[in-house]
């Protein structure tokens, strides 16, 4: 039986990591290398690091800091922020990162995914999506892209499909309108997702309570769940989250007690 995922998440705006509410109202957590370390120690089964602010500033994720992570891990780590061509890609790769995150860069222009795949492997590739509830899509979820400040018009179900055929190995659903919430994740948007493609389906956004993680698991294909303030600021371990998890009959990889 394949093992369920638990990703810290680090979103980082002037290399520091941050978190906040429905993508608004940032605070401050700590230091990224840092707080990657210690999760790593704690049992945390990947690492995923954004740049949050990437793409607005049209530059790339801060290269220094992903290799300075990735020094300090022995998990897989994924990075995104700012990648708009398959060299942004590589340069990724080559500082450390596993895998490789995208967003802006691939509603801009959809080919970047088969090229990234193409030349580094689907297993590399993958597609951020920040949904939000709309009006203006079929399913009733819109893509939005550069942190969540600009709608495209999207659906979120159709792009998700359209990605996996373009090669993306993975995709990281946040639900903008559950994030930071603490009022669980968005099982509905996380369930329709993971149901139609053939991917990995990380969920993110809402986790509050160990109920929800649960939740997440046994309601959903997930293989994966993204968690940031509760973990930052100390409300959960992951030690409990997974514990939690056995209980329930969820599989995960154990915690080596000797680290």
């Amino acid at each position: 039986m394949l093992t369920k995922r638990i990703i810290p998440c680090l979103d980082v705006k002037d290399g520091k990591v941050v978190k906040g509410v429905n993508f608004l109202g940032l605070k401050e957590a700590g230091d990224p290398v840092e707080l990657a370390f210690n999760y790593n120690k704690l049992g945390a089964d990947e690492i995923c690091f954004l740049d949050i602010t990437a793409s607005v500033e049209a530059r790339q994720a801060l290269l220094n800091v992903i290799r300075k992570t990735a020094e300090q891990i022995f998990i897989p780590l994924t990075v995104g922020g700012g990648v708009n061509k398959a060299e942004d890609i590589g340069a990724m790769l080559s500082a450390g990162a596993d895998k490789v995150g995208i967003n802006s860069g691939a509603v801009k222009n959809p080919e970047l995914i088969r090229e990234g795949a193409n030349k580094y492997g689907s297993q590399c590739i993958v597609i951020a999506i920040d949904a939000k509830k709309s009006l203006n899509t079929k399913s009733g979820w819109e893509v939005f892209v550069k942190g969540g400040r600009e709608a495209t018009g999207i659906d979120a179900l159709e792009w998700a499909l359209q990605t996996t055929k373009l090669g993306a190995g993975e995709i990281l659903l946040t639900s903008m309108d559950a994030d930071g919430t603490k009022e669980g994740y968005d099982i509905d948007l996380t369930q329709k997702i993971a149901d139609i493609v053939n991917v990995p389906v990380i969920a993110s956004g809402g986790a509050g309570r160990l109920s929800d993680i649960v939740d997440v698991f046994k309601k959903t294909k997930a293989d994966a769940a993204l968690l940031a303030s509760l973990l930052h600021f100390g409300e959960l371990s992951i030690k409990q989250i997974k514990d939690a998890m056995k209980e329930n009959n969820i599989a995960v990889r154990e915690i080596n007690s000797k680290i």
